[in-house]
C-alpha cells in the first residue's frame, strides 16, 4: 500500500486539543503525526463505532451494511447476531462473521447468549451454554451478546450463570439487557459482572446503574429512540456511555449513523471532546478492540469532517484504505450464500376467525419510538358470530405464525398502529423470526402473510387486489441485494404503510419488535399472547 499523506485539523481527543496536522499512513498504520503551520481543510477524528447493533435489522448482510455505514464515517461495529442465530443457530453465526470479513470493515460479534431468548415462543435453533463456551473461545467473538434474560441472573439459573462465567474466565465482558431493572435488582444483576445496558428509556433508570458501575449506551435506533432522554448525561458521565442505534432499518442507515447521534449532542450543548470520547474511544476502551485510534502506530481507521456542527463524512479510511469519498461508498459489492429455514404452508382466512365475546379484549398498545407497550382493556367489536378488527377505533388484529413447522396462528389485537386498511407483515420478528403482522381484516391479513410465506421471508402489505413484498432470503430476515437499492425499496414499503393509515414513524420496525417477549409489557409469540410483567403466556 502506497504511502498516504493526510492533512486536516486533527482532534485529539484526550488531550482536548485541535491542531492543525500532517498524518502519514504507511501499511495501513498511522507512521507519524506532525504539528503544521495551517490553515487546513476539515477535522481529522478517528472512525465511529456502533456499540451495539444487531446488523441483520438492517435487513442487509454484513458486507451490505458496511458500504452504507462507512459513508458516515463507521469503521467499527460491536455486532450482536443473536437474529441469525435464533434462526439458523451456530452456523449462522458463521455466516455473519465469514461475510464480514470479505469486506474492509471492522466487525466485532459476540456470542448469542438467548437464544431462544424464552420459552414461550418457537425458534429455530438452541445455542446452549457449551456452544457459547466454545464460540467465546474464537478470537473473531470479543464478548457475550446482551444477556437478555435477567430473571435468570437474579435467580441463578445455572445455564445462565454457566455463559456468563465462560466469558469471565476468557476475560471478555458481557452485554446486558435489563429494562426497567432499578434499585436492588439492577445492583445484583450488575454484580453478577454484567457491564453494559442500552436497554435504558428514562435518565433516572441510566442513573441507577451508573451508579454500581455499569456503562450506559445511549441507543437511536430505527424504533427505539432514548437520545433525548439520556444524552445530557454526558455531561458527568462521558467516561462511561456509547453511542449504538440496535436496530436500523436501511433507509434511516441511508440517512446517517453515530454521525448524527455526535452533531445533536453537540447542537444540546455537549462538549465536543466527550461527545467523540463516546462516539469513538469509549467502544474500543471498554472491548479492548484492536482499532486505531489516530494515534501514531494505530491502525489507520480515520475520517476527515467537513465541520465539527454537522458530521458530514468527507472521506473514511480503514486500515489505510479509502472505503468512502464524499458520500460514496467505495466498498465493492460480494457474492454471498443465502442460508434459510422456512418450512410452514400457506395459511387460510378463516384460521384468523376469533369468535364473538361480550367481554373487554386484552389489547397491546404500541408506542411510537419505544420497543415497551402497554396493556390496555377495550370493548370488542361484534360482526357475523365473531370478534372482528375495527378501524374506527384503531382496533385491529394481531398475528403471529410459525415459521419452523405448521401450526395455528396465534391471534390478538392491538392497537396504535393505526391502519385503516389493508395488512402488513413481515419475518423480521424479534428474537424467534416468525412471522408477524397486523392488520384490518382477516383476508388481507392473511394475504400478507402468505406473501412473506411463498418468498421464505419478506416484508409485505396487503390491501385488496393490491399485494406488495421485498423479499429477505437470507435467514428470512436479510437479503444479499445492493444496499441502496434495499433502502430504496423499504422506503416505497415504508410509504405504502403510511398510506394505509399508520402514523407510526417506522410501522415495520414497530411491527418487528411486537413479538419480542423480553421487552415489557403485552406482546404476541406464536403460542399466544404474553405479559412481560408476569413473564407468562395469557389469555386475550
Amino acid at each position: 500500500m502506497a504511502k498516504q499523506r493526510i492533512t486536516g485539523n486533527l482532534v485529539d481527543i484526550p488531550s482536548k486539543r485541535i491542531f492543525p496536522a500532517q498524518v502519514v499512513i504507511e501499511d495501513g498504520r498511522i507512521a507519524s503525526i506532525t504539528e503544521i503551520i495551517g490553515p487546513v481543510d476539515g477535522y481529522l477524528t478517528p472512525g465511529f463505532i456502533d456499540a451495539h447493533v444487531h446488523v441483520e435489522s438492517s435487513m442487509l448482510i454484513p458486507s451490505e451494511f458496511a458500504r452504507l455505514a462507512v459513508v458516515h464515517g463507521t469503521i467499527a461495529t460491536i455486532s450482536d447476531p443473536h437474529e441469525i442465530a435464533n434462526v439458523l443457530g451456530v452456523p449462522g453465526v458463521d455466516f455473519m462473521i465469514n461475510n464480514g470479513k470479505r469486506v474492509p470493515f471492522h466487525f466485532f460479534f459476540g456470542a448469542p447468549s438467548c437464544v431462544p431468548a424464552t420459552t414461550f415462543e418457537t425458534a429455530g435453533a438452541l445455542v446452549d451454554a457449551d456452544q457459547v463456551g466454545e464460540l467465546l473461545e474464537r478470537t473473531e467473538i470479543v464478548y457475550l451478546s446482551e444477556m437478555m434474560n435477567f430473571p435468570g441472573v437474579l435467580n441463578k439459573d445455572p445455564e445462565v450463570l454457566k455463559k456468563i462465567a465462560h466469558a469471565h474466565r476468557l476475560g471478555k465482558p458481557v452485554d446486558g439487557h435489563a429494562p426497567g431493572l432499578r434499585g436492588e435488582m439492577a445492583k445484583q444483576y450488575i454484580a453478577a459482572g454484567i457491564s453494559t445496558d442500552h436497554e435504558c428509556f428514562t435518565a433516572e433508570e441510566a442513573l441507577d446503574k451508573l451508579g454500581h458501575g455499569m456503562k450506559i449506551l445511549i441507543r437511536e435506533g430505527s424504533a427505539a429512540k432514548n437520545f433525548d432522554a439520556l444524552i445530557g448525561l454526558l455531561v458527568d458521565h462521558a467516561g462511561s456511555m456509547m453511542f449504538c442505534s440496535d436496530d436500523k432499518h436501511p433507509d434511516s442507515l441511508v440517512e446517517g449513523h453515530i454521525n448524527s447521534l455526535c452533531a445533536r449532542a453537540v447542537a444540546h450543548g455537549i462538549d465536543l471532546f466527550d461527545v467523540l470520547h463516546a462516539a469513538c474511544l469509549a467502544p474500543i476502551i471498554h472491548y479492548e478492540l484492536p482499532v486505531g485510534q489516530l494515534q501514531v502506530g494505530d491502525h489507520a481507521d480515520l475520517i476527515l469532517l467537513e465541520d465539527l456542527v454537522n458530521f458530514k463524512v468527507k472521506r473514511t479510511w480503514i486500515q489505510g484504505q479509502v472505503v468512502a469519498e464524499e458520500g460514496r461508498s467505495l466498498i465493492e459489492r460480494v457474492s454471498s450464500e443465502r442460508p434459510n429455514l422456512f418450512t410452514c404452508s400457506p395459511k387460510q382466512p378463516d384460521q384468523f376467525r376469533i369468535a364473538a365475546t361480550n367481554k373487554d379484549l386484552l389489547v397491546i398498545e404500541a408506542l411510537d419510538g419505544q420497543l415497551i407497550t402497554k396493556k390496555l382493556w377495550i370493548p370488542p367489536t361484534v360482526q357475523n358470530n365473531a370478534c372482528v378488527a375495527d378501524p374506527t377505533k384503531d382496533l385491529l388484529k394481531i398475528a403471529v405464525v410459525n415459521r419452523y413447522r405448521d401450526a395455528a396462528p396465534a391471534v390478538g389485537w392491538i392497537t396504535n398502529f393505526g391502519l385503516q386498511r389493508g395488512a402488513i407483515a413481515g419475518s423480521v420478528a424479534h428474537d424467534s423470526h416468525n412471522i408477524v403482522a397486523v392488520g384490518t381484516n382477516d383476508n388481507d391479513l392473511c394475504a400478507a402473510i402468505n406473501l412473506v410465506i411463498h418468498e421464505k421471508g419478506g416484508i409485505s402489505l396487503a390491501n385488496g387486489a393490491h399485494h406488495r413484498i421485498l423479499p429477505l432470503p437470507v435467514a428470512g430476515i436479510m437479503t444479499d441485494a445492493d444496499a441502496y437499492t434495499v433502502a430504496d425499496a423499504y422506503s416505497a414499503m415504508d410509504k405504502e404503510a403510511k398510506e394505509l393509515g399508520s402514523k407510526l414513524g417506522a410501522p415495520y420496525m414497530t411491527l418487528s419488535f411486537m413479538a419480542l417477549l423480553v421487552i415489557p409489557h403485552l406482546k404476541m409469540s406464536d403460542k399466544g399472547l404474553f405479559d412481560g410483567d408476569l413473564f407468562q403466556l395469557v389469555e386475550s
